[in-house]
C-alpha cells in the first residue's frame, strides 16, 4: 500500500503513484479532485490538498496505470480504500498530481532577476515573507543553491506586505530550507524584523 509523489519540489508535491506486488504505477486524472488529493496528502502527512493536479503536470509516469475515475470523498485513511475503476482508457498524459499544505516553494521577487530579491515562500496555500531575525549566511546559502543560483552575495532587508510571515534556521547547510528549523506565523521570532532578501551570485539560465 505504499504511496509516494514524484517529480514535484518537495515530497508533498507530485505526481501520485502507487505500488502494486513490487511495481509503482500511476492515476488516471479522470474524476480526479480535491477530496482524491486530500487523502494523498494525509496519508503521505503532508496535510491537506490545495491543488489537485492533471494532465501530466508533474510529468508523465510509467509503469500500469493502476487507478481511474478515483472517487474518494476524503475521509479515507489511504488512497486504496476509495471507489475506483481498474479498467481505463488513459494514457500517461493523463497522470493524476497533488500539492499538499505542507508543500513549500520559494521565489525571489523585485530584484534583477529570479537570483536576486525578497524571499517568498508558497506555503498551506498561500505565499508568504520571510523574518530576516534569523536570516544568516547558511539560511541564503541554502535558499541561492536549491534556486540553482549559485552562493551568497549580499542579504538586503526588504518590508513585509504579505499577509504570513516564515521563519527559518539552519544549523548546518540543509538540501533546501525545508529540512531546517522553521515556524510559520509566530508573532515573536518576527517582532521587528525586516522581510529577508538575497541577491546571490548566478542567474537563471
Amino acid at each position: 500500500r505504499l504511496l509516494r509523489l514524484v517529480g514535484g519540489r518537495s515530497r508533498c508535491e507530485g505526481r501520485v503513484e502507487l505500488e502494486q506486488e513490487g511495481t509503482w504505477g500511476t492515476v488516471c486524472d479522470d474524476g480526479w479532485d480535491i477530496p482524491d488529493a486530500d487523502v494523498v496528502c494525509r496519508q503521505l502527512q503532508c496535510g491537506h490538498a490545495v491543488r489537485a493536479h492533471g494532465n501530466a503536470t508533474f510529468g508523465r509516469g510509467h509503469g500500469p496505470i493502476l487507478r481511474d475515475e478515483v472517487g474518494c470523498e476524503g475521509h479515507e485513511q489511504d488512497l486504496w480504500e476509495c471507489p475506483a475503476t481498474l479498467e481505463h482508457d488513459c494514457s500517461h498524459k493523463e497522470d493524476a498530481g497533488v500539492v499538499c499544505s505542507e508543500h513549500q516553494e520559494w521565489r525571489l521577487s523585485g530584484g534583477r532577476d529570479g537570483c536576486a530579491g525578497r524571499v517568498e515562500v508558497f506555503f498551506r496555500g498561500t505565499w508568504s515573507t520571510v523574518c530576516n531575525s534569523t536570516w544568516y549566511e547558511t539560511e541564503a546559502t541554502v535558499l541561492c543553491r536549491t534556486l540553482g543560483c549559485g552562493d551568497v552575495l549580499q542579504r538586503p532587508s526588504f518590508r513585509h506586505t504579505l499577509p504570513g510571515k516564515m521563519v527559518y534556521l539552519c544549523g548546518s547547510l540543509q538540501p533546501s530550507l525545508a529540512q531546517c528549523q522553521w515556524t510559520f506565523n509566530k508573532s515573536a521570532p518576527c517582532y521587528q524584523s525586516w522581510a529577508a532578501g538575497v541577491i546571490c551570485n548566478g542567474t537563471r539560465s
